[in-house]
């Protein structure tokens, strides 16, 4: 079965889609595992990376996107689940063969459109139907069998927990918070996991047993980690506002924060410009030299070791 796995935060510009991107490519590349890769923000970064710009566009001209797995509901067909047609398989494998067992389901912008309709919509019974809309994505992973296509499902989460951050949350077996050691980091995450862990979780463990059953559905999502991202390098360390805030996280999450801690780097964005994972570039100065790809397969190593665990 596979094992599934979110990557959230509901604060922006913390390197969510670089983990997910890093994390996808790097269990493709390095354990040769079968990676689906679900685009769940509509700003659809991830689906562009992999895609590129005009295969997310004709992706989106023909609405195979992760759209069509919540459309039906807000259209009043609760019933109707989406195949598997927009899965993209391999979107990677020409340009770079090292990703070949890489799958994603790309995002679109209306997707944000569809968040808010969704909210609004109600089928039927009132319990059911917000048990239902919570577990769209977890019906659609039982019809197509993905957990018997793919070793890994890793959801990148747009910076809300809102209904279509709470159907990943419902079908993940863990979750990975990125984080930027910066003040509002050491409130929020703490915050974040409370709420997963007494609002999110137990409100859908609240309304099981009055929905249709989904082998899909996790009771209990764990938190794998905090991943430290962009942290900021100087003279013999790290710098000195980064260095202090990495103590007080490393204090108050102790072995929750995962190793290594990333670098920010011109590096990372020079690759993802590219559309390539920082893997691609191991001899370059920003990256190679840096080691930044070497701390991303190491995180994706204990993120994966723990992921396993689950």
């Amino acid at each position: 079965m596979a094992k599934r796995l979110s990557i959230i935060n509901f604060k922006g510009g913390v390197g969510k889609t670089t983990l997910a991107f890093h994390l996808g490519t790097g269990l493709a590349w390095k354990f040769e595992s079968r990676v689906l890769l679900i685009d769940m923000d509509h700003q659809s970064s991830l689906s562009i990376l992999c895609l590129q710009a005009d295969g997310w566009q004709r992706a989106v001209d023909e609405e195979r996107t992760v759209d069509a797995v919540f459309r039906p509901f807000v259209g009043g067909n609760q019933d109707q689940v989406s195949n598997s047609d927009i899965i993209f398989s391999a979107p990677m494998r020409d340009r770079y063969p090292n990703y070949q067992t890489l799958d994603i389901v790309p995002a679109s912008l209306q997707l944000d459109d569809t968040e808010i309709e969704l909210t609004a919509s109600h089928q039927g019974n009132a319990i059911k139907s917000e048990w239902n809309k919570r577990t769209l994505i977890s019906s659609w992973i039982e019809a197509n069998r993905i957990d018997e296509r793919y070793d890994y499902v890793i959801f990148d989460c747009p910076p809300a927990t809102k209904i279509v951050s709470q159907n990943a949350i419902a079908a993940s077996h863990g979750y990975v918070i990125p984080v930027v050691p910066e003040a509002v980091m050491e409130r929020g995450a703490p915050h974040l996991r409370n709420m997963m862990e007494t609002s999110i979780d137990n409100q859908l463990k609240a309304l099981a047993p009055m929905g249709e059953p989904r082998t899909a559905y996790v009771p209990d999502t764990t938190l794998v980690g905090l991943a430290i991202t962009r942290i900021q390098a100087a003279s013999g360390g790290y710098t000195n506002d980064h260095r202090q805030h990495l103590a007080s996280l490393q204090r108050q999450w102790g072995e929750d924060l995962l190793k290594p801690y990333i670098l920010q780097g011109t590096g990372v964005s020079q690759a993802l410009a590219d559309g390539v994972p920082v893997y691609n570039r191991p001899n370059t100065q920003n990256v190679g030299q840096r080691d930044i790809d070497t701390q991303y397969l190491e995180l994706t190593n204990e993120i994966k070791a723990r992921t396993d665990a689950l």
